[in-house]
């Protein structure tokens, strides 16, 4: 039994004294363990799960120069479409020693800003944004601080440092002309209010053509928006044939209330989400959707990180790796 006080961290002294060692052997067991006996590193391992203690990262990094911590900043964890993203970007900065402090924005550029100014403060090894830092301000003293940023589920020619996504315009664009393609005329759109879902619907009314009857809501979309999505734009057009929505959740949320209406999907009323979120192609009816790789994009993203914290050249900052429209049975 130790005994430590469970309302006080354990002190290195706390674990050498435990295992039976000297302060200098504990200390060289758990940050050299080469210069030690495997009979003496037992010992030391021991102690340090009986004591409970955790060793101070942050006096290491002040003499290594590295915290080995990589910030991610998120709009929400309640957005599916992120989440192949943080967990691909997890798994591959865990296997070359970094762990992931995630921050979460809700879709306000001051809470961006807000978290961005905290993670800076602790001099991260690296940070990974979900899209493009909206406020010059930011993206300012994110350059002149020196930490290695990616920005990602977005596109710049002219990103902070680097930059791994895809063109919301392009998406908007490709999904247009899918529109146009099954002949659709009369067509509405759902969309979140945020930066990249207006991206998208910019460039899908350009390849459209025309003004198109457009029900906005505060993202993080869901279902329950989705329903009321289209009650409104059923009442600017109750003849609509299609709707073009800015997420699978709100395509969901359309379908739900479409069907409680007595639509048929897509016999009376097509519906094409974007995301393809795991239970999109589960759903009666399939979810029609646009494919993104965001594990790839995860993965991209942590192996520049991880490449630049070595101090090696990135031969290519910008990566898009594009996009794919997947036909289901709500089109």
């Amino acid at each position: 039994m130790n005994d430590v006080s469970p309302f006080k961290a354990a002190t290195l002294h706390d674990v050498a004294k435990a295992a039976g060692v000297s302060l200098i052997t504990a200390s060289r067991a758990l940050g050299n363990p080469g210069v030690v006996s495997a009979k003496t590193i037992e010992k030391v391992q021991a102690a340090v799960e009986s004591t409970g203690y955790i060793p101070n990262l942050l006096a290491g990094g002040l003499k290594s120069k590295r915290s080995l911590m990589v910030g991610g900043i998120v709009p929400a964890l309640s957005v599916s479409q992120f989440l192949p993203t943080v967990q691909a970007l997890t798994t591959e900065l865990a296997a070359a020693g970094y762990q992931l402090i995630l921050g979460q924005t809700a879709y306000d550029a001051e809470r961006e800003e807000s978290v961005l100014n905290a993670m800076i403060g602790r001099q991260p090894d690296g940070i990974v944004i979900t899209g493009l830092v909206q406020s010059q301000r930011a993206r300012d003293r994110l350059r002149r601080s020196g930490i290695p940023v990616v920005e990602t589920w977005d596109l710049s020619d002219r990103p902070i440092d680097m930059v791994v996504g895809f063109s919301h315009l392009k998406v908007g664009g490709a999904l247009g002309g899918y529109f146009l393609g099954k002949g659709w005329k009369r067509i509405g759109i759902a969309s979140g209010d945020d930066h990249r879902a207006r991206m998208r619907r910019d460039g899908f009314q350009t390849t459209i053509g025309r003004e198109l009857p457009t029900a906005f809501v505060p993202a993080p979309s869901s279902l329950e928006l989705g329903r009321r999505a289209l009650g409104q734009l059923l009442e600017t057009d109750p003849e609509l044939e299609a709707i073009c929505c800015s997420s699978d959740q709100l395509a969901h949320g359309v379908i739900v209330e479409a069907l409680a209406r007595g639509l048929r999907v897509p016999q009376d009323l097509a519906i094409c989400g974007f995301g393809n979120a795991d239970f999109g192609a589960h759903t009666v009816p399939s979810i029609s959707t646009v494919h993104v790789d965001g594990a790839e994009i995860g993965r991209l993203a942590a192996q520049l990180i991880v490449a630049r914290c070595r101090g090696e050249a990135v031969a290519q900052p910008v990566i898009d790796v594009g996009f794919r429209i997947v036909e289901r049975q709500s089109t």
